[in-house]
């Protein structure tokens, strides 16, 4: 099995992907809730505004759809090929 990575920046991708990986599994709301033991209600309102979920809460919920929440370094870029490369003393 393939490790695929989905990159969330922002609250509005967090509330996508949330809700894409629950519809991916074919679960609703209220099989997710069931799974975790809470309301439907509930479940739409962590889709809704993940931004005002506790961590715990969306860490139980992406669990339970199999998947995991990982923080990795983000690559550096350079903006322009005529930036200035740093600076190296000439001795």
């Amino acid at each position: 099995m393939s490790n695929v990575t989905y990159p969330v920046d922002t609250p509005q991708q967090l509330r996508t992907m949330l809700r894409t990986l629950r519809q991916a599994r074919k679960l609703t709301q209220t099989q997710l809730g069931e799974m975790l033991g809470v309301s439907q209600k509930r479940i739409a309102r962590i889709e809704a505004a993940p931004e005002v979920t506790a961590y715990d809460q969306i860490a139980r919920m992406v669990s339970a759809m199999g998947c995991s929440l990982v923080i990795e370094e983000a690559p550096r870029h350079r903006v322009a090929e005529d930036e200035p490369a740093p600076y190296t003393p000439k001795w």
